[in-house]
């Protein structure tokens, strides 16, 4: 996808994404989780320290969820299949939760590598915001 309004123009699953998107992202958090999962809910990625990155926002078992293996925090208080569903709103809450965290946004390798300090702008074109 090159940009938001793609995933908007897919149907009824990428409306509701676009919505639950727009309230709590805008083009930083846009590019992020394309950059992350190009969108996927249901991607999974096993990292080096073996903990498990899940979901549209790649939210990491070590610190953010529990799914049996490598867990250190569950700071997002949920099973991390919980974060691979269409339903994205659990999802939504637990990145508000880590961004809320000291780390915050940079807390995603993607957010530094393809977003940070760059003009996103053509994230959210023609979305009608």
């Amino acid at each position: 996808l090159r940009d938001f309004s793609t995933l908007y123009n897919t149907g009824t699953q990428g409306v509701k994404v676009f919505r639950c998107l727009r309230v709590l992202f805008r083009e930083q958090r846009v590019c992020l989780t394309q950059h992350e999962s190009n969108f996927n809910t249901r991607a999974i990625n096993r990292n080096t320290d073996g903990s498990t990155d899940y979901g549209i926002f790649q939210i990491n078992s070590k610190w953010w969820c529990s799914d049996g293996g490598v867990s250190r925090g569950n700071g997002c208080g949920i099973r991390c299949s919980e974060l691979q569903t269409d339903d994205v709103e659990k999802a939504i809450r637990c990145a508000k939760r880590v961004v809320d965290d000291p780390n915050g946004i940079g807390a995603w390798v993607a957010w530094k590598a393809h977003c940070q300090n760059r003009d996103l702008s053509s994230y959210l074109r023609g979305c009608n915001l």
